[in-house]
């Protein structure tokens, strides 16, 4: 199933907020993302109905097989391309928000090239 890329985003900051404070809410990820409480609780919603995210009795976010898999590649795809732009001498912030973009549209052989190119290269 395609998913969307806001959907990508989403569970990638689940993912990032986990990885920085363990426990994550809505509201967390409605600060990360400067987006509004409701519009956050709308996607967190769609992604408890598709199987990505549970939510448990005390309100925290829990990313399921399904989505942690997700935010783990948008993850590595985007931390790999900021850094490989940054050492590519594109400024840090152009980096991560270019990263950003193309994390969602580059096909999985295109990604696989690059990795295998930084990391001969690193």
């Amino acid at each position: 199933m395609k998913i969307q890329e806001s959907a990508e985003n989403y569970l990638e900051t689940i993912l990032m907020l986990q990885k920085r404070k363990g426990m994550v809410r809505s509201i967390d990820v409605a600060n990360e993302l400067g987006f509004s409480k409701p519009s956050v609780s709308i996607a967190m919603k769609n992604l408890r109905e598709n199987g990505y995210i549970e939510v448990d009795a005390d309100g925290c976010l829990i990313l399921l097989d399904a989505g942690r898999q997700i935010a783990e590649k948008m993850y590595e795809r985007h931390t790999l391309l900021s850094n490989w732009l940054v050492a590519l001498g594109v400024d840090p912030d152009t980096a991560v928000k270019d990263a950003c973009r193309i994390e969602h549209v580059i096909s999985s052989e295109s990604f696989e090239a690059i990795k295998a190119h930084a990391q001969r290269n690193s």
